[in-house]
């Protein structure tokens, strides 16, 4: 096949006979046509099958004939021929001026800019206190990245730019994109788009700048669970607001003309989407039908070759305003065309009313209004999926009845109330702005609903990844918490290993040897316990997987393992993942480090099954400390033999990793130490030093001494980075894995990995030192890497969330990578909280106990948790000029402060005041 991708099949339609003369010779060419690649080439993707009509059945032919994206038949002639009788397309006939961009007509009209933004670095900044952030865009400029917002409920959602360009999914984000998703950062280019078209002289414009830009001003605000956008043009004010409902799979988009040309107008609104209905487009467009449903009037789309999620039916439509259809991309958009001058549009003809099969998929959905001098207009357009026509008829039916109004204000109110579960005042406003809102939004809606971005459509839960953001939801939604714990240890086999990740409408996943997921878990549950108290979790009968094991010489298999008849309490999941932990115990007494401890990327310093890793170990020491007093009554042997091993760990970890400055991160297979002084490259790694003092278990001063070269080595303040370890792996002769394939100083090789960053931050915390700890939130926050124009062209990314990495070499250091879609937030939010300020939840008790720099005059919160709220008011008596600690409650003086105040969970409102003389350097 010419090193073609692609399968070609012949099917032998000639009667059978005894001596197949005609099919030998087709396999006889087959044979001969398959060409070898060199050496050292790939292999060609390309196969040619040849196949006897007479030996098919008629449901195989009719299924390849479905499948085929081209069939040609030797009795019409030769395939030359056979091009030259196709029909002339009718699309593409418009003229030149047609295939260029719309030129607005009339001077672009100014949008008002909002006033006052915080922190406006001339593109963006926030409002309304923080809980929006508004992106102005004037003239030709861009945000230098996507800066996107994700807005999502439990199963479905979408992502928008500041542009307007984005996405919709249902039920998973990479399996079932109903629209397309892009990364591409450079276009960007939209696959849904809402066009506005003056009927009277056919001016075309956009409410988003995506996809046609006038030269006007377009203004973005990206909320907590919608995105709204402004513009005017052509004496036409647009406002744009789009959000999801709490629980529904459905895409609300209400646009809003208001006319302020000073008379009568009448225009068309043209809402515009490309399906997908898969992975990916190009795979599944051939096989999508579409219909106009006779009971609603809703444009349905089906893709009948879906695997993953079979029966489902997609539908887009304009509240029933709809007049107008076209169900052809190539149609709308015309023969090489695209979304910024789409042909139908500008030709001014009307849209051809044509559905099916066998056509290039989208939904275009048109209706016209009069809109008098002064009047205000809202179209709305619904996109969505449903398991049945009878479904999506009954969603589009209560959507277009319901109040629009109403369902915002729940989905608003939603937020309001889980992010206000802890407001802070401190002294430090972008600190304020990012726990009071943005961190948690980020990990709730991206990581543990959407678990998707602009940099990746996973789709897929993470073992250890949604474990850790979870912790993040224990204080203010506790219930979600406990639900993917139960979740994630029915992905555990019943030998104690775990699918590494795995896609949750399938169950299919990958296995691997990674050595950390299954601690992960021990962790997390008694996180979870030590929070809430809830220690009847444990006794939850969760199921076991079972399924194949890795061979030897096997790192990883994707799979899709059976549910086992075994099942066990929850418990019994922890301990045997912790069981199985003992057994992995290298030489030097530490953890083999499998084919990745958390730094997948390391995946070959252990492959050989011998290398070890002292971070793993300070995990473990300190999961066993937090899980073992919870085996009372359920086994005290077992926690017996958990303690023993976590004593020789830390003995071993103190006689082996100890590197005279600093902590190593672990052997190779050969027994070569990395992340050490005598390592060429990686001499000095974060993690390793930050969880010997969140373990509890390093000696005092070396964790101390630890902290100090982490802080000398990796936080690089003329940069504002905090490197994850350096130097970068270049040229070693030793092959630490896939990590190396990074260009030095960027994402895990050596550039700033953000995770990794928030666990210093709670380390610098845990040993007093507040004033390290608040500088280093500091120099992590995304709003201070973003303060001036040219900060933001340096970051280039969003300034409201966190970025997964940001890059430490030139000519690129500075900038921002991976955003939204990473764990960094959960962790932000808990180093923020729990570590600086000292707010966390105990049981039936609430906790304080700061860690606030002495130049803090001190700090307030608001705390919502169980009915009862708390008036927190700290303050350092010395910028009062007193110099003595104090605990009032209500009014009245109850106690000296000691460093920790333990308050009920009553359920009542209460003011308390906290005077801390000693706060910490």
């Amino acid at each position: 096949m010419k090193r073609l991708d692609v399968d070609l099949v012949i099917v032998n339609e000639r009667a059978s006979s005894y001596t197949q003369d005609l099919q030998i010779a087709i396999e006889t060419a087959v044979r001969s046509s398959q060409s070898r690649p060199r050496f050292g080439e790939d292999l060609a993707q390309g196969k040619v099958y040849a196949l006897r009509a007479d030996l098919m059945s008629v449901n195989v032919r009719a299924l390849l004939q479905a499948a085929a994206r081209v069939a040609l038949l030797a009795r019409r002639g030769p395939i030359a021929e056979q091009l030259a009788r196709l029909a002339p397309s009718s699309i593409g006939s418009l003229s030149a001026r047609h295939a260029k961009s719309p030129v607005p007509a009339h001077p672009p009209a100014s949008t008002r800019v909002p006033p006052d933004l915080e922190f406006f670095n001339g593109l963006g900044g926030f409002d309304k206190d923080g809980r929006e952030y508004v992106t102005v865009l004037d003239g030709d400029r861009a945000t230098p990245a996507p800066w996107l917002n994700v807005i999502a409920n439990p199963r479905f959602g979408f992502q928008v730019a500041a542009e307007g360009s984005g996405y919709t999914w249902a039920e998973n984000s990479r399996e079932n994109q109903l629209t397309p998703w892009s990364n591409d950062p450079v276009a960007d280019g939209p696959g849904e788009a809402i066009y506005i078209r003056d009927e009277e002289s056919l001016d075309l414009w956009s409410a988003t700048a995506q996809p046609i830009r006038d030269g006007g001003t377009y203004i973005a605000r990206h909320g907590h669970g919608y995105s709204r956008f402004e513009h005017r043009a052509n004496g036409i004010a647009l406002e744009l607001l789009q959000f999801v409902p709490l629980a529904g799979p459905i895409k609300i988009s209400r646009l809003t003309l208001r006319n302020v040309s000073g008379r009568s107008r009448r225009l068309s609104v043209t809402a515009y989407a490309e399906w997908v209905l898969g992975t990916t487009r190009g795979a599944s467009a051939p096989f999508i039908a579409t219909e106009i449903d006779g009971a609603t009037g809703a444009m349905l789309a089906r893709n009948p070759w879906t695997i993953a999620f079979p029966g489902r039916v997609a539908f887009a439509d304009l509240s029933g305003r709809q007049t107008a259809w076209t169900a052809d991309r190539t149609e709308f958009l015309g023969r090489n065309g695209g979304p910024g001058a789409p042909s139908a549009l500008l030709a001014g003809a009307p849209l051809s009313g044509k559905t099916g099969a066998g056509l290039d998929p989208c939904a275009a959905l048109q209706t016209t209004v009069e809109i008098g001098a002064g009047e205000r207009i809202e179209v709305v357009w619904f996109v969505g999926q449903c398991g049945s026509v009878a479904d999506a008829r009954a969603l589009i039916s209560r959507y277009r009845e319901s109040d629009l109004d109403a369902v915002l204000a729940e989905v608003t109110d939603h937020w309001r109330d889980l992010l206000g579960a802890v407001q802070v005042n401190t002294p430090d406003r972008a600190m304020d702005i990012m726990l009071n809102g943005w961190l948690l939004y980020q990990t709730l809606a991206c990581r543990v609903w959407a678990r998707s971005a602009f940099y990746q459509a996973s789709g897929a839960f993470g073992f250890r990844d949604q474990l850790q953001d979870t912790m993040a939801l224990t204080f203010a939604r506790p219930d979600q918490t406990r639900r993917h714990l139960l979740t994630a240890a029915a992905r555990q086999f019943v030998e104690g290993d775990v699918q590494h990740w795995w896609l949750p409408h399938s169950g299919q996943g990958v296995r691997t040897r990674i050595s950390d997921d299954r601690v992960w878990l021990g962790f997390a549950t008694a996180t979870y316990i030590a929070c809430t108290g809830y220690a009847e979790i444990l006794d939850e009968r969760v199921p076991f997987l079972e399924g194949p094991g890795l061979s030897s010489g096997e790192n990883d298999a994707f799979s899709q393992p059976m549910i086992a008849d075994e099942s066990a309490s929850l418990f019994e999941h922890c301990a045997r993942a912790l069981d199985q932990c003992l057994e992995f115990t290298g030489e030097h007494g530490l953890p083999l480090i499998g084919t990745g401890d958390w730094n997948d990327g390391m995946n070959r310093v252990g492959e050989g099954g011998k290398g070890e890793s002292v971070w793993l170990g300070w995990l473990l020491v300190r999961t066993i400390e937090l899980f073992a007093p919870l085996a009372t009554g359920r086994g005290e042997n077992r926690a017996a033999l958990w303690r023993a091993h976590a004593a020789s760990v830390r003995e071993a970890l103190e006689r082996e990793a100890w590197d005279g400055e600093w902590y190593r991160r672990g052997t190779f297979d050969d027994g070569t130490w990395l992340g050490s002084k005598q390592s060429e490259e990686c001499r000095i790694d974060s993690i390793a030093q930050s969880w010997a003092v969140l373990s509890g278990a390093a000696d005092p001063g070396r964790a101390a001494a630890a902290m100090a070269s982490l802080e000398r080595h990796l936080v690089r303040r003329e940069d504002g980075l905090a490197l994850l370890f350096s130097p970068p792996f270049d040229k070693t002769s030793l092959d630490p894995g896939y990590i190396k394939g990074y260009p030095p100083g960027l994402r895990e090789n050596g550039g700033q990995y953000s995770h990794a960053a928030m666990w210093a931050i709670l380390a610098f915390a845990d040993l007093g030192e507040g004033g390290k700890a608040v500088d280093l939130f500091a120099l992590l926050n995304p709003i201070n890497h973003a303060r001036t124009p040219e900060e933001a062209e340096r970051y280039k990314v969003e300034p409201y969330v966190v970025a997964a990495d940001v890059y430490s070499v030139p000519p690129h250091a500075g900038r921002g990578g991976w955003t939204w879609y990473t764990g960094s937030a959960g962790w932000m939010y808990r180093a923020g909280v729990e570590g600086i300020l000292g707010i966390r939840r105990e049981g039936a008790s609430l906790v304080v106990e700061p860690r606030i720099p002495a130049e803090w005059p001190g700090f307030e919160a608001t705390i919502s948790v169980q009915s009862t709220h708390y008036a927190i008011v700290v303050e350092n008596p010395v910028h009062h000029g007193r110099g003595d600690s104090y605990i009032v409650l209500d009014g009245s003086t109850v106690a000296r402060f000691e460093g920790r105040v333990r308050l009920p969970l009553d359920g009542g409102s209460h003011h308390l005041s906290i005077g801390v003389v000693h706060p910490g350097p």
